[in-house]
């Protein structure tokens, strides 16, 4: 699957929205990608997640055992990843703040973990995951995504492999340009 053709499934489930947007981070931007909205259709997320599963490397897929993914964004990506993949899906939970397994998931000790986001922006989210992974006992051996909209700049401390990567500026609330600002902001993710 091609940028061109990713970025069509995005278009076609209205997911790649235009305006003022407050993304997890805080930043702010003037586009957002809607993974909820392109996930919704099963096969729509099967496709993305199968065509994602076959740009991984032989020496990550072949290590993968299980996926593990941060709710609220990444569980239907993790599920579909697994699914193409044959491994067991699992998600992190933040009940005190803190991503934890929970629901009776657990690793076990030394599991191989791919961990699978939606979107990754800075990288905070993802590394937050990945030091929980390691907590619950597992190794990550590497990070994918669907979007990696920081312009390749996130480092997640593991090798990182999204389906694609946009550029699309961000910025402090502080610091956002005169025609973004005169838009009113909404925060259309799942974290307050």
């Amino acid at each position: 699957m091609t940028e061109d053709e990713v970025l069509a499934e995005f278009r076609a489930a209205d997911a790649l929205l235009e305006g003022h947007f407050i993304l997890s981070s805080g930043l702010r931007s003037s586009r957002y990608l809607q993974c909820a909205r392109v996930l919704m259709d099963p096969a729509r997320g099967a496709r993305l997640a199968e065509a994602l599963a076959a740009r991984l490397p032989d020496d990550v897929r072949t290590r993968i055992e299980a996926v593990v993914s941060p709710a609220m964004g990444g569980v239907i990506a993790g599920h579909e990843m697994a699914r193409a993949l044959g491994v067991p899906a699992m998600f992190l939970e933040r009940p005190e703040g803190v991503f934890e397994l929970r629901r009776g998931f657990r690793l076990e000790p030394g599991m191989r973990v791919l961990m699978m986001e939606d979107v990754v922006t800075t990288g905070l989210s993802s590394r937050e995951a990945i030091a929980a992974i390691a907590r619950a006992g597992g190794e990550t051996v590497a990070a994918a995504a669907l979007v990696d909209r920081s312009g390749g700049a996130a480092d997640l401390g593991v090798r990182f492999l999204p389906l694609i990567r946009l550029d699309v500026p961000t910025y402090a609330a502080e610091d956002v340009p005169p025609e973004l600002a005169a838009v009113p902001a909404v925060k259309p993710g799942s974290r307050a």
